[in-house]
């Protein structure tokens, strides 16, 4: 089998496809493809794999290949020191993974002297040999033969003997493999507070006395745990249970010697074994098993954070209406800006309305005024410090405006990352003469309008829709949010004579340098007539058009379908549809009556299958169609404007702001984030909170627990009245499940869930808190 069959085959079983679909794939996106026009444009071509399969095959391709680059410089390696025998050469090719190359190559990789090394250039083999072949001689007895000016005494010659059985024995790629199932299997991490770091690392203190599974551990306290270390506060063990764990370790080590009895070279081999786990091979488990849980938790980390961006950039779009921009302060005043229905600057000013001007009646006037002039439909207030005041003020405008006015919609929008655009290069160009703070004012406003238009111009990690995004692998990170970007980006498509350079580059194909061209060619030539005028653009080529036209949107053009996702390069199967409806292709679009009686069968072709035909007719029946939800907003309650305000009971309406393994956060109004846990989130067992919720979601909500000292608020989105009461993963260790009247321990849903250990606190508590951290 070749190695790219191989990889085809390991991908395939993994994406659950088939090697002839992976193989596909593999050819187009290698030959430059993008992986949103091969998702839309070739299905026929890769059998229908969508973007998140071929996500996936990318990175597992990357992967598999450096896998099988690094699987021919060890075989050469070996070769070259000419040990390569048949059955390596067979164990070399069977290895799956690159730590199982890696086992294997350990005993033949260059290494720096060692004490095996040293013990055998002083004869000291043929004594380990000696006890292995002959188990009934005392080793001690054995050893006085070895005795020489190098070796000074029987003990240094059996410690040198030691020496190299512990080489062997951590070089033997079974054993490890055997140790590290065992470990993975059986293994407890655990952290203990450093003595004198409880004052200064008191925002870990769930974690001062904690243990668990490793195998069980989620990603939110592994990455928790990670942060204390690393901050000095805790230090981590990674080791079996000590009562029984340790001598069933020692154990797979000795079977790895081979049958142990109970003579005295069995006995000191049996000693030596033990000795092996002690003093190496447990430090190297540990080692391994922190590496794999910290990718473990970098991974779900990075798979959240995209999850949560792709529902933030994804949000519903308040439209192309004249909005108002709001970046509150205090101190500072509170910044405005008004922009048009295409998000074009129209006027800007600065409010006092607060302390220490108190200018209450000139900033309600000056609302009114950019109100009235602009035609303002949206007010978007930025949900940061002084927000709820701002929030007051607007709507003590409004109740102000003359009688019978349009009444604008006034909505709370996350401010996130908005003062990292502002100070930004792309900021600075789109606003060289506009105060910073001014900018701010803009982004909100126009996050509002199309979230996904201005979202792309903060980079991801600002936005804060993560968890612990600094602590992960920075590279692979942007790799994975870049993709959740490109593949929104795509999903919705782009007006090609309205989006910016940022909202451009993302499209397939394209990238920063094509996207400055094309708004370079747009500001001196004027608005694109056609998709085909894009390749009057400097530099873009045949390739860069085929990837990007489908996703590129014209409207009110010459050519109809340009305002489509039917790629140009099937525009004669559309007009063949059309003509077959015997009527105007004007007429058909967006009048899905007209197509019904058509069989998609009838229009396939040598170039165009059924899928493909399919699509073009689901887009001639909604041509350009969105497939962002529809613009909704969250109330908040009136007179519940901060902390101090809530009290458990209270029913309110709020925004998930961001979603995390151990539940969703809810902006309910009062500038601190409350946390529905997952054992809230529905009357029903909840694996995954993405199942219930999702960013941008409006939600109701009740209160459970308010801590005003450490700005914590626990919230419910159950029916039965929720409550950290009601949960048995909220048990103290050592608990009792309740049991509520004429039901089963533990509520709703059967049997309570299992306690977990949470150094005391219950798992609600202890997510919370950790969440706080983290917020």
């Amino acid at each position: 089998m070749t190695v790219a069959a191989r990889i085809a085959r390991t991908i395939a079983t993994e994406i659950n496809a088939t090697p002839a679909q992976v193989a596909a794939a593999t050819e187009l996106l290698d030959g430059g493809a993008t992986v949103p026009f091969v998702a839309r444009y070739r299905k026929e071509v890769t059998g229908g794999l969508d973007d998140t399969q071929l996500r996936n095959l990318s990175e597992r391709l990357t992967y598999l290949r450096e896998m099988e680059a690094r699987r021919e410089a060890i075989i050469g390696s070996i070769r070259d020191q000419g040990k390569l025998t048949d059955d390596l050469a067979r164990a070399l090719a069977a290895a799956e993974t690159k730590a199982a190359l890696e086992d294997i190559y350990l005993p033949f990789k260059p290494k720096r002297r060692t004490k095996a090394m040293i013990a055998r250039e002083n004869g000291l083999e043929p004594l380990l040999r000696a006890i292995q072949d002959d188990r009934a001689a005392d080793p001690q007895a054995l050893a006085a033969g070895y005795v020489t000016e190098a070796v000074k005494d029987p003990k240094a010659a059996l410690d040198g003997a030691r020496d190299i059985l512990v080489e062997e024995l951590s070089e033997n790629a079974t054993l490890l493999g055997a140790l590290r199932d065992f470990m993975r299997d059986q293994a407890f991490i655990a952290a203990k507070v450093i003595a004198g770091k409880e004052e200064a690392g008191a925002k870990f203190s769930d974690y001062f006395d904690h243990r668990e599974k490793w195998a069980d551990i989620p990603a939110h306290r592994a990455l928790a745990i990670l942060r204390a270390a690393k901050e000095e506060v805790v230090t981590i063990d990674i080791s079996p249970d000590p009562d029984t764990g340790a001598a069933r370790a020692e154990g797979i080590v000795a079977q790895a010697i081979g049958p142990l009895g109970d003579q005295p070279g069995d006995q000191w081999l049996r000693q030596v074994a033990g000795w092996t786990w002690r003093v190496r091979l447990s430090n190297t488990m540990y080692i391994d098993l922190l590496t794999e849980l910290r990718k473990r938790a970098h991974d779900e980390a990075i798979r959240v954070f995209g999850r949560n961006l792709k529902d933030l950039l994804l949000a519903a779009p308040a439209g192309a209406r004249a909005t108002l921009g709001l970046d509150p302060g205090i101190r500072t005043g509170v910044k405005v800006a008004v922009i048009d229905a295409t998000g074009k600057l129209v006027d800007t000013t600065t409010i006092y309305p607060f302390q220490p001007k108190n200018d209450l009646t000139g900033s309600e006037a000056a609302l009114r005024a950019l109100i009235a002039k602009h035609g303002v439909e949206l007010i978007a207030i930025g949900n940061g410090t002084a927000s709820r005041e701002t929030e007051r003020l607007v709507a003590e405008v409004l109740k102000r405006l003359p009688k019978g006015a349009p009444l604008p919609t006034k909505v709370v929008v996350s401010e996130a990352g908005a003062s990292v655009y502002s100070a930004s290069e792309q900021a600075s160009r789109e606003f060289p003469d506009l105060d910073v703070s001014l900018r701010g004012a803009v982004s909100i406003a126009r996050r509002l309008q199309d979230p996904l238009a201005e979202l792309v111009k903060v980079p991801p990690e600002s936005i804060g829709v993560g968890q612990y995004q600094h602590d992960v692998d920075q590279r692979q990170l942007t790799r994975a949010l870049e993709a959740v970007v490109e593949d929104a980006v795509n999903a919705v498509g782009v007006d090609l004579n309205t989006a910016s350079a940022p909202l451009l580059a993302h499209v397939a194909g394209l990238g920063p340098s094509l996207a400055q061209a094309i708004v370079a060619h747009r500001d001196a030539s004027g608005a694109f007539p056609s998709r085909a005028a894009l390749k009057k653009v400097t530099g873009l080529g045949p390739r860069a058009f085929e990837q990007a036209a489908g996703f590129l949107r014209i409207r009110d053009g010459a050519e109809p379908l340009d305002a489509s996702a039917v790629h140009p390069e099937a525009y004669g199967v559309a007009r063949k549809i059309v003509q077959a409806c015997g009527r105007d292709i004007r007429a058909i679009m967006g009048q899905p009556a007209a197509l019904k009686q058509l069989r998609a069968e009838d229009f396939v072709d040598a170039h165009f299958g059924l899928p493909t035909v399919r699509d073009i007719l689901s887009e001639l029946e909604k041509p350009g169609r969105d497939p962002r939800p529809g613009f909704v907003t969250a109330s908040f309650a009136e007179g519940v404007e901060d902390i101090k305000d809530l009290k458990p009971g209270m029913s309110l309406e709020g925004t998930v702001t961001n979603v995390a393994a151990f539940g969703a956060f809810v902006d309910i109004g009062v500038h601190q984030d409350g946390l529905v846990h997952i054992s809230q989130l529905a009357d029903r067992f909840v694996k995954d909170p993405n199942e219930v919720v999702k960013v941008g979601d409006v939600v109701k909500v009740r209160v459970t627990e308010v801590d005003v000292p450490r700005k914590r608020i626990g919230l419910t989105m159950r029916k039965d009245g929720g409550g950290a009461q009601d949960r048995a993963a909220d048990r103290p260790r050592g608990g009792k499940p309740p049991v509520k009247a004429g039901g089963k321990a533990g509520g709703k849903g059967g049997a309570a869930p299992k306690p977990t250990r949470d150094g005391g606190q219950g798992a609600f508590g202890a997510a919370l808190a950790e969440a706080m951290r983290r917020k």
